[in-house]
């Protein structure tokens, strides 16, 4: 059964599960999305954590943020760890030794963590058909070990391994498409959601958790330190992602029905949204302007691929 969305009035007086005396960045857009997860539903909930940004800034020993049940285990497996407390509470419920409340299991971990090194180990959990959240809080970098590129790094982004400079534009390859990689296994819900659209995200955490089998959601989290832009920048930098369409909003329904749940009035230019971070200033240089040109097309294309798709039902 559906729960009913919490309105404003309802999130600033809720209790904290997710307190904010943390070492995040300040400005970091994880504690955003990860606060409004906690307090989108209520009841018993438990979270694992891949290493990572949100993990060690929020777990410091003997200190903790969390005020509900939290693992940690590595850096690529905060699925399965979650998967097997799922596991192990139908073990528990089939033998008469737990007749509580169903938790909600959920797992966060960044992109490094779900688009490259925890990939197969989410694949195997959403084969196997847990009934589990996995929230990406995608950064598009690996933030917590050196700024080094991702697989969800962007094009034409500089990064500590994919530097700009007299013979280089940044990163070569376009960013991976996880959302419909996700959806691809036939997922019951995936979505993509930005903290700055606090409202869509929360409606889409809720389909997420009260969707009985493996969920997915890719969380923009726009990362002030790794992309360069002052930290009360947040989520202007958020609204120009979403309004540039470079990170669009929608949700797919069992692998197949696909949803675009917010259409900007006005669509900015892709060049006002790189321009407002500098991991992507040398990319202005005349030389590299191609490199701007080309993310366009690329952006307008995957725009249009989503709009033939949500209009087939495909």
């Amino acid at each position: 059964m559906t729960r009913e969305i919490k309105n404003l009035k309802q999130f600033s007086s809720v209790a904290e599960r997710f307190e904010g005396s943390h070492l995040l960045c300040p400005g970091c857009a994880h504690g955003m999305i990860v606060r409004e997860v906690l307090n989108a539903v209520e009841g018993p909930l438990l979270i694992g954590a891949s290493t990572g940004c949100l993990e060690v800034s929020t777990a410091v020993y003997p200190y903790t943020s969390w005020n509900v049940p939290w693992i940690h285990i590595g850096f690529e497996n905060s699925s399965t760890a979650i998967a097997g407390a799922e596991a192990m509470y139908k073990a528990l419920v089939k033998k008469g030794k737990y007749t509580g409340e169903k938790p909600k299991f959920v797992a966060f971990g960044g992109d490094g963590s779900t688009y490259d090194i925890g990939f197969q180990w989410i694949s195997g959990c959403f084969e196997r058909g847990h009934d589990i959240t996995y929230i990406c809080l995608d950064n598009e970098v690996y933030a917590n070990t050196g700024g080094q590129r991702s697989g969800s790094t962007p094009l034409g982004s500089s990064t500590s391994t994919s530097p700009a400079g007299t013979t280089s534009y940044g990163k070569k390859e376009k960013k991976k498409d996880i959302v419909l990689i996700m959806a691809a296994h036939g997922a019951p819900y995936v979505a993509q959601v930005a903290p700055n659209k606090w409202k869509d995200m929360n409606k889409k955490i809720k389909k997420a958790l009260d969707t009985e089998g493996p969920t997915f959601i890719n969380a923009m989290s726009a990362c002030t330190t790794e992309w360069r832009f002052s930290s009360n920048k947040t989520v202007e930098v958020s609204d120009l992602a979403v309004d540039s369409l470079v990170f669009p909003l929608f949700e797919i329904i069992d692998g197949r029905e696909l949803n675009i749940t917010y259409r900007p009035k006005n669509i900015i230019p892709v060049r006002d949204y790189l321009g407002a971070q500098a991991r992507f200033k040398h990319l202005f240089k005349p030389e590299n302007e191609h490199i701007i040109e080309q993310f366009q097309k690329d952006v307008n294309k995957r725009w249009e691929y989503l709009q033939r798709r949500e209009e087939a039902r495909i």
